[in-house]
């Protein structure tokens, strides 16, 4: 389960955040493009736009679902 202490700080501010879990699968960035990204430098996925509607909520929501490490959460800052 991610934990919004260990956040990486590339993350914008928000309800969803990557952790210090990430493997770099790009799993997260494959369901949901818009919202994910790549830090290619440390090899870990961030946040880099917060959803607004509720079909971004649920792209992001999949991402979240598929994650192999449990690095994504949704629980604000």
């Amino acid at each position: 389960m991610a934990d919004k202490k260990n956040r990486w700080p590339e993350n914008v501010p928000g309800a969803y955040y990557v952790d210090d879990q990430c493997i770099a699968c790009d799993a997260c960035i494959v369901e949901a493009p818009l919202f994910f990204s790549m830090n290619k430098i440390d090899g870990h996925a961030f946040v880099f736009k917060q959803p607004k509607t509720q079909t971004e909520m649920d792209d992001c929501g999949r991402a979240l679902d598929i994650c192999p490490v449990l690095a994504i959460g949704c629980d604000g800052i």
